[in-house]
């Protein structure tokens, strides 16, 4: 595929609400913390003149698909294959110890879902993998053959959010002591042959479960925790932090890791006024997610959970109580 083609395959999310909400300018330095296909990165150097973009990500297919899509631009792309939480070495490589801008588009991208090879799709049949990156972790396979029914039970409830996750954890069971579950069209079976599965509409029943495994074998929450304020200390004064998130975990950490640095204050309530002496790293911009118009779902319909927030770096409030509008 030439970087053209990797260009018009790649439909980047919320594009023109990111690029407002950086509030990019003219030769600044942007890190794309997901950079996958390079859509969001690829518009930042088209249309901003002598601006740079860090790109990491720790899929080495996806990287080698946003070199060729970004390779028109020179040393203005640097890329580097490496998960985001290490962005501040990623900055550190680059000669920089601040960037005017972060994104971090987080899940699972287009690419990813349509490799039959990956694991990361119950449509597909392919390996029960789901690593987004090959060469570290276990696969989605050792976890579903190994973990017992509790803990495969726990797993679907936090991750995956799924009500009949004691039942899926016991057909798990049930089914690989007769045979060992290693594609994703045996594990989409086994799921949607648990009692009420199959009356779930909207979504397919196996979504949630998948949605688990994904998050566990990736340490993808974990990673987002560490992540924002890691991010958010290596930003300019005025600095703008944009993270697009695609289902409620995601996001719920994202508003709180935003509130928590815009309103770092631990003391009682009762108290008159700050005596902790904790100082805010900034103010939350989008008291809202902002979400993808009706347009952009129906050419798209994969942005149509997409969630946007958006922080500044300085400019908040200082010590304080915060902001009631979170309470």
């Amino acid at each position: 595929m030439t970087g053209n083609e990797a260009a018009r395959r790649h439909v980047p999310v919320l594009l023109e609400e990111v690029l407002d909400g950086l509030r990019i300018r003219q030769g600044g330095v942007y890190l794309d913390g997901t950079l996958g296909g390079g859509g969001h990165a690829r518009e930042i150097l088209e249309r901003y003149a002598g601006t740079r973009v860090i790109g990491l990500d720790r899929d080495p297919e996806a990287l080698e698909e946003a070199a060729g899509t970004l390779a028109g631009y020179g040393d203005r792309a640097l890329l580097h294959r490496m998960d985001f939480r290490r962005m501040a070495e990623a900055i550190r490589a680059s000669g920089l110890q601040r960037v005017d801008g972060i994104i971090l588009d987080l899940g699972v991208s287009s690419m990813q879902l349509e490799s039959d090879r990956r694991g990361f799709s119950f449509t597909r049949e392919g390996p029960l993998d789901m690593r987004m990156d090959p060469d570290q972790g276990c696969p989605a396979s050792e976890i579903v053959n190994s973990w017992d029914r509790e803990d495969l039970a726990r797993l679907l409830t936090r991750y995956g959010e799924e009500k009949r996750a004691r039942s899926i954890a016991a057909a798990i069971v049930r089914e690989r002591a007769t045979a060992p579950i290693t594609t994703t069209g045996h594990l989409a079976r086994v799921v949607t042959s648990v009692p009420g599965m199959n009356r779930i509409r909207n979504i397919h029943p196996a979504t949630r479960t998948f949605q688990a495994l994904r998050i566990e074998v990736n340490d993808e929450l974990g990673a987002l925790e560490e992540a924002i304020p890691e991010g958010v200390k290596h930003l300019v004064d005025g600095g703008r932090m944009a993270v697009i998130s695609f289902h409620s975990l995601e996001d719920r950490i994202v508003k709180r890791s935003f509130r928590r640095l815009e309103s770092p204050c631990t003391c009682p309530r009762e108290l008159p006024e700050c005596r902790c002496g904790k100082v805010s790293e900034g103010k939350v911009i989008t008291r809202k997610p902002v979400v993808p118009s009706a347009e952009e779902v129906g050419t798209n319909p994969r942005s149509r959970s997409a969630r946007l927030r958006i922080f500044e770096k300085g400019g908040g409030k200082g010590k304080g109580k915060g902001d009631k509008a979170w309470q």
